[in-house]
């Protein structure tokens, strides 16, 4: 176990919330809010976890890795297309707890060596799988967070997701070994999340549903009662 799978063992409500300056198409999500404002808004509704989108296809840098963990002792996850052992080290070494680590840009063998390097580094692997063939491939899994896409990255994410697909991706995701199965991306409302929940998932990474919601404590409490339903 790390900070990052304890924070989301532990978790009230288990939502990696996401700090993403953009979304694909380019829309402004911070909608005139501070880093601070988003990342105190996330510590309030309790977010046991912050995901950090470093890539520029979303406006991020890693810049905006060490400016977030500089305003909150929360276990980050820093999402980037990461490819090296040196990305690795440098995603640790600005306050990151968690690496993505993206199977459908990774060779197998990639994979399996970047997930080794991130465990001798005391990171936890954020592995993010889109299909059968690629939860396959996840090495180590039972030390390991997996996490299903449920967008396309080659479409850079402009396309509309697929939450049913990646709910039917569960079982494969779960002989991994993780302990840890996500749901990710294209989480529109409340009550979704509340049911891949119910589904099975243990924790749901989220961000523009959160970030575009007129009040995240009123989103937070719709969540709490399609839960308790």
């Amino acid at each position: 176990m790390t900070a990052f799978t304890d924070a989301l063992a532990t978790a009230r409500r288990p939502l990696v919330m996401e700090v993403k300056r953009q979304d694909a198409d380019g829309r402004d999500l911070t909608r005139g809010r501070s880093v601070a404002e988003i990342v105190r808004g996330y510590e309030e509704a309790g977010a046991p976890c912050v995901s950090v989108v470093t890539g520029r296809w979303f406006g991020g840098s890693e810049d905006l890795l060490a400016e977030v963990a500089a305003l909150t002792r929360l276990p980050l996850l820093r999402k980037d297309f990461l490819t090296s052992r040196r990305q690795l080290e440098r995603s640790r070494d600005l306050g990151a707890c968690a690496v993505l680590l993206t199977a459908k840009v990774l060779p197998a063998g990639s994979l399996a060596r970047l997930t080794d390097h991130a465990l001798d580094c005391g990171l936890t692997p954020f592995v993010e799988v889109a299909d059968a063939a690629e939860a396959a491939a996840v090495h180590r899994g039972a030390q390991c967070v997996v996490a299903v896409n449920n967008k396309d990255i080659a479409t850079r994410e402009r396309l509309a997701g697929d939450v049913d697909r990646g709910a039917a991706l569960l079982p494969d995701v779960l002989r991994t070994g993780t302990r840890f199965p996500v749901s990710a991306s294209a989480i529109d409302t409340p009550a979704r999340a509340a049911g891949l929940l119910r589904h099975g998932f243990s924790a749901l990474l989220m961000g523009t549903s959160l970030l575009d919601a007129p009040s995240l404590p009123a989103w937070c409490t719709a969540f709490d009662a399609a839960r308790a339903e």
